[in-house]
């Protein structure tokens, strides 16, 4: 049909569609109690079902046991890499992680030796999105123990060619709304203010119509010293944004008051951030085409740039 796009590299690869991912992988630990421990206390999961001499591994999981690492794995197929190639090769540079199914056949326990298959499900048409056009590429995992299967795990990403853009883009403008306004008055005016309980003292942050502590309505604000450290951080590779210049270190900040934000960590370049660095609050306007926003970063204590 005329004005057809025959999509020629979609055609290529979905040649790719049924062929392996990986074979024969081998977890590189059995299921083990400290790895629960750790993704609990990571999640926040209390279950009383993930400890103790019957403890079962969180059924969510079920991909930890699977992952290489940064070495990698033995089992991984040269078919994937060479779908990833092509791709590559077709200006679909970016890849981002868009989502996961699995599913759960039986429980998993500590001394579990995991063994698994991966094939390349599927290859979808060329796609336009938000972020650029490009593929999703799902692979599943099956994923076994003595020869049983326990469990199935389906991963998809989009390998994509970001969008090309004209002028910057803008940055994301806050959400304002009646119940953090006051916060954003305060950056306006170079002020750090935090919510605190009338009724129990509880700081917190973001800000809450009510408090997570005692329930109670009411409140008022203090005004942080600026100053805390660095309790964790990522540093942003990908998916790229045009207003943004990457790689950039984002980090969730202790303030000295006890409460924690998220902000972005300057003065020392990306990788050179750590947690535990002393930091203070900084007041940033950006301009950009729709004028200029002020914004709360932190900067590293004796950092420069």
């Amino acid at each position: 049909m005329a004005g057809v796009d025959p999509d020629e590299p979609g055609v290529r690869l979905a040649a790719y569609e049924g062929l392996p991912a990986a074979v024969a992988g081998v977890g590189k630990d059995p299921v083990n109690a400290p790895m629960i421990r750790h993704w609990c206390e990571a999640m926040g999961d209390t279950n009383p079902a993930y400890s103790g001499p019957d403890a079962i591994a969180p059924p969510t999981m079920l991909q930890v046991w699977t992952m290489g690492g940064l070495s990698g794995h033995e089992s991984r197929t040269g078919a994937y890499d060479e779908l990833l190639g092509l791709l590559d090769a077709s200006g679909c540079t970016s890849v981002v992680a868009t989502d996961c199914e699995q599913e759960y056949l039986r429980p998993l326990r500590p001394g579990d030796e995991v063994t698994f298959d991966s094939v390349i499900e599927s290859v979808s048409g060329r796609k336009t999105t938000r972020l650029g056009t490009g593929y999703f590429v799902t692979t599943r995992t099956d994923v076994r123990v003595g020869g049983e299967l326990v469990g199935t795990h389906r991963f998809r990403i989009l390998k994509y060619a970001p969008r090309r853009t004209g002028p910057r883009a803008r940055r994301p403008r806050p959400v304002v709304n009646r119940d953090n306004a006051e916060f954003w008055q305060g950056v306006a005016e170079h002020r750090l203010l935090v919510q605190r309980c009338r009724d129990c003292g509880t700081l917190r942050h973001p800000w809450l119509p009510g408090c997570n502590a005692c329930g109670g309505l009411d409140w008022d604000t203090i005004e942080a010293s600026g100053a805390g450290t660095v309790y964790s951080y990522v540093v942003m590779h990908h998916p790229p944004f045009p207003a943004f210049d990457p790689p950039y270190a984002v980090g969730l900040i202790e303030l000295a008051e006890g409460v924690r934000m998220v902000s972005g960590v300057v003065g020392v370049p990306y990788d050179k951030v750590r947690v535990g660095l002393p930091v203070r609050v900084e007041f940033r306007t950006y301009e950009d085409e729709e004028g200029a926003l002020l914004l709360p970063v932190f900067r590293v204590v004796g950092g420069e740039g």
